[in-house]
């Protein structure tokens, strides 16, 4: 189901590193996400709702790309 908030996930297995890109255009890697995080937040209903309770707040993080 398309997201009013997440454009993009991607996740790195090998390094536990999730990529969030929101329609903002920001981008921000999140580091040791487990595996089950990720895919439940790929098959997340509401992405917004899923990233806001269990990914956000929650795992080390730094922006990669700014908005335009």
């Amino acid at each position: 189901m398309p997201s009013s908030v997440i454009k993009a996930i991607a996740y790195e297995v090998e390094h536990s590193r999730l990529t969030v890109t929101f329609t903002s255009g920001r981008t921000y890697e999140y580091y040791l996400v487990p595996p089950s995080v990720a895919a439940a937040f790929e098959t997340a209903r509401s992405k917004g709702t899923y990233f806001n309770e269990h990914i956000r707040d929650r795992y080390t993080c730094r922006e990669i790309t700014s908005a335009a």
